[in-house]
């Protein structure tokens, strides 16, 4: 006897919980790998600056320096692999919503909720609010990485900035507009740029670059005080 569509539905919404919550796993344990490569890439640093002025080597400053950017790259890319784990994630959310959307009324309204959705409303921070609950503007948020770009000049020649640069900037370019709960909202899937730039500047993420950026930092600038400026004291210190 043929499958009706309503028993390929039940299945379906069966197989995507049973993934969904998979990867939910596989996500949590890549959290603790990432905790226990920032402990090792802390210890060893710390262990190689101190052994730098004990020894008075001041090469172990630079190996601090590698070592931290090794516990960094290695950060990054076990972050995008998890990423990937995200983005089917939000796949698994968009499609449970098309098999088991339903209205349950109440504040919701006619809105259609499905289950599950953890990954999308990870990102709401709510927003503020008057006396009587009324959703206020929400306050204008840091330039973003383009716009920095576009100031800094690195995309492309020099010039002077436009003029709605500089109202972006100074933030005259209208009112904020007010907070949005779309928390009970269509999920949207990722999109493949959004994919690819995340993918590509995961070792940029603060959750990734601390306390790696901090090492690689602090080696460099030490290594290069008593290698290449001669600074007080490193008579004392030896390569």
């Amino acid at each position: 006897m043929a499958e009706s569509e309503a028993e390929r539905k039940s299945r379906l919404r069966e197989d995507l919980t049973k993934e969904y919550y998979a990867l939910l796993d596989v996500i949590s344990n890549y959290d603790g790998w990432l905790l226990i490569v920032k402990g090792w890439s802390v210890t060893l640093s710390l262990a190689a600056l101190g052994l730098g002025f004990q020894q008075r080597h001041y090469a172990l400053f630079l190996l601090a320096a590698v070592t931290g950017a090794a516990f960094w790259l290695l950060d990054g890319l076990m972050k995008g692999f998890q990423y990937r784990y995200y983005i089917r994630m939000r796949e698994i959310e968009y499609s449970a919503y098309l098999v088991n959307a339903a209205v349950l009324g109440g504040e919701y309204g006619d809105l259609k909720i499905s289950a599950p959705r953890i990954d999308m409303t990870w990102d709401f921070k709510g927003y503020p609010v008057d006396k009587d609950g009324k959703a206020l503007p929400i306050p204008p948020l840091l330039m973003p990485l383009w716009l920095w770009r576009r100031i800094l000049k690195l995309d492309e020649k020099p010039r002077l900035m436009p003029l709605w640069v500089w109202r972006r900037i100074l933030k005259l370019d209208g009112k904020p507009e007010p907070g949005h709960d779309w928390r009970a909202d269509e999920p949207e899937r990722r999109k493949p740029q959004e994919i690819y730039k995340a993918l590509r500047r995961c070792w940029w993420f603060w959750n990734v670059m601390l306390p790696h950026v901090l090492a690689v930092g602090l080696g460099t600038v030490l290594f290069i005080i008593f290698a290449a400026l001669n600074a007080s004291g490193a008579e004392h210190m030896r390569l």
